[in-house]
């Protein structure tokens, strides 16, 4: 599966770390598989994170079609956003954002990413309800910015689109070289999937290269249906835009959505646990939305046996830590 050929940025130096998490295995039970972490939290860019991959394909495509404002969207606390405004910091580009929340949850003296939109210098932030046409205000960002003059470059929720994509096609080749080099053999791979994109990469990347390793996404924004259908659309797009036969058969695209709690940003019990069970046994932070719950999946697929002694379960951190800082209502002790 050749990638070669698109425009590529390059923000990371060197593969991620796959890391044996032998503490944190042994803490779920002595008959549990072990669990392997790949820290994609320790991407490049302000704070890490997987959407650095997608960026390293988005912004160089941004830049070749003569672009100088980046303009992208998410939640008050993007992780996405963040990273998008590091990029655009790192390529002496503008940028601005549109966020999608309770006005309430939006400070500008706020902590976590919010802090950090201002440090990395996003020129505009608009405010949105969450219930609002997200897409539909990003057009409309980009429409302003055009219309004062700027070469605006709108990126749709999480990077998930067929260019960012490859980022996770990318991924899926580091991952299998690095399981090579060490005589890794996989049994699964589990990750959060939020806008679908790195879960749709990385299991077009496995499949183009003849892996036929089995990806368990937690979804922990929208419901199995949905994250399923937008996962294999997003597959199709991508395999498409790639010109690649591969296709990955519905039923191998699959995202649990047991874990997403009362809704997406709202605490579990589950990912408290596991945030707090990571950190004291091996010393990294997971993040309250994304990683705290897919792991507390992971966690609660092991208890139940899901997974046999023996086996090697792969955990992708997908990073987000930044947003622990403004929830520290969430780990009161």
């Amino acid at each position: 599966m050749d990638i070669s050929r698109f425009p590529r940025r390059s923000y990371t130096s060197g593969s991620t770390p796959i890391q044996r998490l032998d503490r944190f295995s042994r803490s779920l039970g002595a008959d549990g598989p072990t669990v392997y972490i790949k820290r994609d939290d320790q991407l490049g860019l302000a704070g890490g994170g997987n959407k650095t991959r997608k960026l390293e394909f988005l912004v160089a495509d941004a830049l070749a079609r003569g672009a100088d404002t980046l303009i992208t969207c998410g939640g008050i606390q993007s992780n996405h956003c963040r990273l998008t405004a590091s990029a655009a910091a790192r390529e002496g580009l503008h940028c601005r954002l549109v966020l999608a929340g309770a006005e309430a949850d939006f400070r500008p003296d706020g902590n976590g990413n919010v802090l950090l939109y201002r440090l990395l210098g996003a020129e505009r932030i608009t405010t949105v309800p969450w219930a609002a046409d997200l897409a539909g205000a990003l057009d409309q960002a980009a429409a302003d910015a055009a219309a004062e003059g700027r070469r605006p470059y709108p990126i749709p929720l999480g990077g998930s689109n067929p260019v960012g994509a490859l980022g996770y096609v990318a991924c899926a080749m580091e991952l299998l070289a690095q399981a090579r080099d060490a005589g890794l053999d996989l049994q699964h791979i589990v990750l959060p999937v939020g806008s679908a994109g790195s879960l749709a990469g990385l299991l077009l990347g496995l499949r183009g290269l003849g892996s036929p390793i089995p990806v368990t996404g937690m979804t922990v924004l929208e419901s199995r249906a949905a994250a399923e259908a937008a996962a294999v659309a997003l597959i199709g797009a991508t395999a498409a835009f790639l010109g690649s036969p591969v296709t990955v058969p519905g039923d191998q695209v699959v995202c649990l959505d047991d874990y997403l709690g009362a809704g997406y940003t709202l605490p579990t019990p589950g990912m408290i646990e596991a945030v707090t069970r990571l950190a004291r046994t091996e010393g990294i932070l997971l993040d309250p939305i994304y990683t705290g719950k897919a792991m507390a999946g992971l966690m609660d697929l092991v208890r139940r046996g899901r997974f046999a002694k023996g086996e090697n379960v792969l955990f992708l951190h997908t990073g987000g830590a930044p947003g622990l800082y403004a929830h520290p209502e969430f780990f009161p002790g």
